[in-house]
């Protein structure tokens, strides 16, 4: 019997300008290994990304990280799930060959899955299908603009987390983002809730299939809500 599959995505996006610099960004080492450490043994995973072919890892990801062993081994051993992407419109319409969808966090996804049409759609698709539609960190930012087919967000009335205005005011990004993922969820509909900034925090929203993580700390526990809203 083969197993059930889940469609993970990273961003394409591997920089972005700020008072006239570039800087890097992409996805974020441990939420991308976490989570995958946690669905890998027991579902075929697959890797997309909105370009195909490389998907930028945030270097400041690798080096907060480096103490991580599972990290680690994830960097050294890994490599050709994020180097070797699918492009993300290959599963336009495939969403029956699926048990979920994960979007890895990192800062890119503020900067290219927020407002990729393809994406949405895909989301809006899994969701309408039934399966089980997640994203950890930033990775709700690709969540948070979808719109389903009656017009609603998909994100209104859910109980939903991601990265905390505290959290980005912490690591002194808010100005350089476009956006605050939080507010934007919350206006958009979303019931945001957090725990203490930095702390493990995983939200299972609306009819059980809606599940979000707070940040770094939420990867693995992310990745285990996931598996066991799929065997529901």
């Amino acid at each position: 019997m083969s197993k059930a599959k889940v469609l993970m995505v990273l961003s394409s996006c591997s920089s972005y300008e700020f008072k006239g610099e570039s800087k890097p960004t992409g996805w974020y080492l441990p939420e991308f290994a976490h989570p995958y450490n946690q669905l890998a043994p027991h579902y075929d995973v697959v890797v997309a990304s909105p370009k195909g072919g490389e998907a930028p890892l945030d270097p400041s990801s690798v080096e907060a990280f480096s103490k991580d062993q599972e990290s680690v081994d994830f960097l050294n051993n890994k490599s050709a799930l994020w180097k070797e992407t699918k492009p993300l419109k290959d599963f336009s319409g495939k969403a029956s060959d699926f048990a979920a969808i994960f979007y890895v966090g990192g800062h890119g996804p503020m900067f290219d899955l927020v407002s990729d049409s393809t994406s949405q759609a895909i989301i809006r698709e899994f969701w309408e299908s039934g399966k089980v539609v997640s994203a950890v960190c930033h990775g709700p930012a690709a969540l948070a603009q979808v719109k389903l087919s009656d017009g609603s967000f998909l994100v209104k009335d859910s109980a939903i987390t991601a990265f905390t205005n505290a959290e980005e005011t912490q690591v002194g990004l808010m100005p350089a983002m476009p956006f605050a993922l939080e507010t934007v969820l919350t206006e958009n509909g979303g019931k945001f809730e957090q725990t203490d900034a930095w702390g493990e925090k995983v939200v299972i929203g609306k009819e059980g299939r809606l599940i979000t993580g707070q940040n770094p700390a939420s990867a693995a526990a992310i990745g285990k809500a996931v598996a066991q809203a799929i065997k529901a």
